[in-house]
């Protein structure tokens, strides 16, 4: 049983996924139109008989998979594994697909990894092409990787960005899942927030064959937060929790694995200096970042102490997306002593590239850009902060308007 905890009721979890679907809010969510995304699996089917769109639960990849069978010439099959009756058809798959031509949509296939191999028979064949759909990463997805080597393609569908949204406070305050950025109001998107939490903790960590009570990942997800745009200390968590680093180790993985938090790698220079080789974390919505701290409005979290890193992550992830960095391609670097950079990147079109990230009406150049530009080698720097308008600040560093970021830099 869950527990819609606004209202204090135990609730069934058919009722609670229908409350989720039907929550205010403005906008229709079966039209949105995300064509980059539609592009992007009409590029990987040129080359590849098996695309897999992954990301978070409600980030939008059944309502993407709609999309693209309403453009698919032929028969389309569409099999949903939270269906029993779906889940019963592909007992057999081989039995399933053997009578099928044209696409194969599999919803939720981390439920199903065992379906990898008889993907890998029929896509041989090229008689079936297969799209399908997970919340987890492709990591947690090993199967995938080993049995479907180079036959699937991966594309990772992000909530909404500031590539499609222009409301970049709503954006930040209520994250970029489309039932929150779309609730007609604040409490609407705050109980949706609430409620898929409460869900992700109890029912969908549990269907990834993961035994750990709803209660103490709660409790980790819950202290996280206050790591947000810090360096993750294992054993000091542990210790809070009475726990060993490496059960938090693993932890952490499972929520960097299904697209909750970012793990921000160290970057390690060949230079001769003490630098930092532990990882930074994020949540990588903003909206779950300020529901974890009971932020609901723009005025509550510009008086809150964690602005600054609300902005870093929130403007950290915008830049991900505009680049479509993946996991391998982001790191920050930082020595014990004189310098860090929040983002850094070793080839975005063979360059190397940093960023900054400040909640600041006037950024300026500091000594630790100007160390990391030097010790990086880094073609350009870039500040990106909360304003209207592009400008240099020096031959290799340049401010960069958050709303700017869907024309380019």
């Amino acid at each position: 049983m869950f527990v819609l905890h606004s209202f204090g009721q135990p609730i069934s979890t058919s009722s609670l996924q229908k409350y989720l679907e039907n929550l205010p809010f403005n906008g229709t969510i079966s039209s949105m139109k995300r064509d980059s995304y539609l592009e992007q699996i009409k590029f990987g089917f040129r080359n590849h008989p098996v695309v897999a769109l992954l990301g978070p639960r409600q980030a939008g990849k059944s309502t993407l998979a709609r999309a693209y069978r309403a453009i698919t010439k032929g028969a389309v099959h569409f099999f949903d594994l939270e269906d029993p009756t779906d889940l019963a058809r592909l007992e057999s798959p081989n039995l399933a697909f053997s009578d099928l031509s044209g696409l194969v949509i599999i919803d939720e296939i981390q439920r199903r990894p065992e379906l990898f191999s008889a993907l890998r028979v029929f896509a041989d064949k090229r008689k079936l092409r297969f799209l399908i759909l997970g919340s987890a990463s492709r990591d947690l997805i090993q199967q995938s990787s080993e049995t479907l080597a180079g036959r699937i393609a991966y594309i990772e569908v992000r909530p909404f960005s500031v590539l499609e949204k222009t409301d970049y406070k709503r954006l930040w305050v209520r994250g970029g899942y489309p039932r929150a950025y779309l609730a007609k109001t604040e409490l609407d998107a705050k109980s949706w927030l609430q409620n898929y939490t409460t869900t992700f903790l109890e029912r969908d960590i549990p269907q990834l064959g993961v035994n750990i009570p709803a209660q103490t990942i709660r409790k980790f997800w819950l202290m996280l937060a206050h790591y947000h745009g810090g360096i993750f200390n294992a054993a000091e968590i542990g210790q809070s929790m009475g726990a060993s680093g490496q059960t938090m180790r693993r932890y952490l993985d499972l929520l960097s694995n299904t697209f909750i938090v970012r793990e921000l790698k160290p970057w390690v220079e060949n230079i001769d200096k003490r630098q930092v080789k532990s990882p930074k974390i994020y949540f990588r919505d903003s909206g779950i970042f300020h529901f974890l701290l009971g932020l609901n409005k723009f005025s509550e979290i510009s008086l809150h102490p964690k602005l600054g890193l609300s902005w870093e992550g929130f403007a950290l992830e915008q830049v991900t997306a505009h680049f479509q960095l993946t996991s391998d391609e982001a790191y920050f670097w930082a020595t014990h002593a004189e310098a860090e950079l929040d983002l850094f990147c070793n080839n975005i079109g063979g360059k190397r590239l940093g960023f900054e990230f400040k909640y600041t009406d006037h950024p300026k150049v500091t000594k630790s850009m100007q160390i990391a530009i030097k010790d990086l080698k880094l073609k350009h720097l870039y500040v990106v902060y909360p304003g209207k308008t592009n400008f240099k600040l020096s031959e290799k560093i340049s401010a960069v308007a958050f709303e700017n970021l869907r024309t380019g830099f």
